[in-house]
């Protein structure tokens, strides 16, 4: 565009230096300010990987590269003492077990290094797809912050939701990698869709398609609704169904022959994780309450495409998760980004793609409002880089401070012990090398886990006599008991150290 310059007045007037100097259209100065906004908020999630903050399934996660970095060929399960299968070893963990194995790397020296890699390519996939919805330079930056602010006032911390709190905690975990491949996943698959790609490029985006679900199963059914949503779009001539059909054929084929474990298996594995993901569908409007506006923004694409990508896939989203709500099935409260993700996005393509000035402006308040709103909803994410007695009052107390861990129990414990732990003890403890009796998490895979589960809370037992302890020590091989309660009694056994919340590691007799 002509540069404006002033017609009159100072120096605009006099010829001096500052009469070739262009005025700053607000544009370019919204441009720059989100861009600018979006560089700071993920250095703040750089410095968070350094610290990487230990909450949630960290535990799970470091267990599987430790398996996978001792024997790669024949992990066995990665939690207890058992040859199992686990829908943990996906192509993802298997690199990271790899790089663990050739570099001799502390195992969460690694984990950072998936942190760094996941974000990486989550942010690169988002620039990716949005591009391929808005041509404005604004709209990927202001995408990414309406990814990571736009949520509610209550920040929902779970993997495969990418707000900037969530992502602080779950930035190792493989559904983050997952996330950020599907958003390329999705920019491939549509331009493949408007140009003519040939067979190698679609056989390409079935085997990625199988790959995304094998990393993170949740997260690749988010995938599979976006591309979904980009295929009924497109309105495929009959060229690109023979294509479309061979690549559905390849990844189903990739699945099928995944050596780890038997994905399609886990259909029958949901009446095990409705309990834990009943939570989802809690208190919507505090956690989601800022998506509104993305819905709003999709009114109008709706009206003039009624086949518009964004819409059919925040519809298909709705359509699961209420379904799941009806039906019981709270585990398909995991589809919930596929409901929230286009919206996101449609608020920030709204804002440089509205018809006048005006109704841009309206957009940018509104949307500048929601976010501002919805940062402070996450700002406890502060405290994983700043000391939580130097935030402000109200930002700590927003704050959810990490696990200390468990490494103190290294000294005495070897890698392949067997563990008696409960509790968070149970989540935490394998990721060092050790097994525990129970799993800390849900194991479909795992024939007796509830027995398991029922000898290790009978061994916690205020009342459990002293010879049947020794009968499950003897049965799975107990060599270590962590007490995180302080409620054994037991004088058989033998403490030789005490963790820094009062937790007491003893040896079995």
């Amino acid at each position: 565009m002509t540069a404006r310059f002033p017609s009159s007045g100072g120096a605009g007037a006099s010829g001096g230096a500052g009469a070739h100097r262009p005025a700053l259209r607000p544009a370019a100065v919204g441009r720059a300010l989100a861009t600018g906004v979006t560089g700071l908020v993920l250095l703040l999630l750089v410095l968070v990987v350094v610290r990487l903050p230990w909450r949630g399934d960290l535990g799970v996660h470091a267990a599987t590269v430790q398996r996978l970095r001792h024997d790669p060929l024949a992990p066995g399960n990665p939690l207890v003492d058992a040859n199992t299968p686990s829908p943990y070893y996906s192509p993802w963990t298997l690199v990271l077990g790899g790089v663990a194995r050739a570099s001799g790397l502390d195992v969460f020296v690694v984990l950072r290094l998936a942190a760094v890699a996941g974000l990486a390519l989550l942010v690169t996939g988002v620039w990716r797809y949005v591009r391929t919805l808005s041509a404005h330079p604004a709209a990927p930056p202001l995408a990414l912050l309406c990814l990571l602010f736009l949520w509610g006032s209550e920040p929902l911390l779970w993997s495969g939701f990418p707000g900037l709190h969530s992502l602080a905690l779950t930035a190792a975990y493989p559904s983050t990698f997952t996330l950020g491949l599907a958003f390329h996943f999705w920019a491939w698959l549509t331009g493949a869709l408007r140009g003519r790609a040939g067979w190698g490029t679609w056989l390409g985006l079935g085997v990625l398609w199988a790959a995304i679900l094998l990393c993170h199963q949740f997260s690749g059914v988010v995938a599979t609704v976006g591309a979904a949503a980009a295929v009924v779009a497109a309105r495929p001539g009959r060229a690109v169904w023979p294509r479309l059909g061979a690549a559905l054929l390849l990844g189903v084929s990739v699945l099928g022959a995944w050596p780890y474990y038997d994905f399609f298996a886990l259909a029958d594995a949901g009446d095990g994780l409705e309990t834990v993901h009943r939570a989802l569908y809690a208190h919507p409007v505090a956690r989601f309450g800022l998506v509104l506006l993305g819905v709003a923004a999709l009114v109008p694409r709706w009206r003039r495409d009624h086949r518009d990508p964004l819409v059919i896939f925040c519809a298909l989203g709705v359509l699961i998760v209420v379904a799941g709500r009806i039906t019981g099935h709270h585990s398909w409260g995991r589809a919930l980004p596929a409901a929230v993700i286009p919206a996101q996005i449609a608020a920030a393509v709204a804002v440089v793609g509205a018809g006048s000035r005006r109704v841009r402006a309206v957009w940018a308040a509104l949307l500048a409002g929601a976010l501002l709103a919805g940062g402070w909803a996450q700002a406890g994410a502060l405290g994983y880089v700043v000391a939580a007695d130097a935030l402000p009052g109200a930002v700590a107390d927003r704050h959810r401070p990490p696990w200390p861990g468990y490494g103190w129990i290294t000294r005495w414990v070897r890698y392949g012990d067997v563990v008696m732990a409960e509790g968070r003890a149970a989540r935490q403890v394998p990721a060092y090398g050790p097994y525990t009796v129970a799993p800390g998490y849900p194991d479909f895979f795992l024939a007796d886990e509830e027995r398991r589960t029922a000898a290790t809370r009978a061994y916690f037992a205020a009342d459990t006599p002293a010879a049947e302890r020794r009968g499950t020590e003897r049965e799975y091989e107990v060599r270590w008991v962590v007490d995180h309660r302080g409620v054994l009694d037991d004088p058989a056994l033998r403490p030789v150290a005490r963790g820094p919340r009062g937790e007491v590691l003893y040896a079995v007799p």
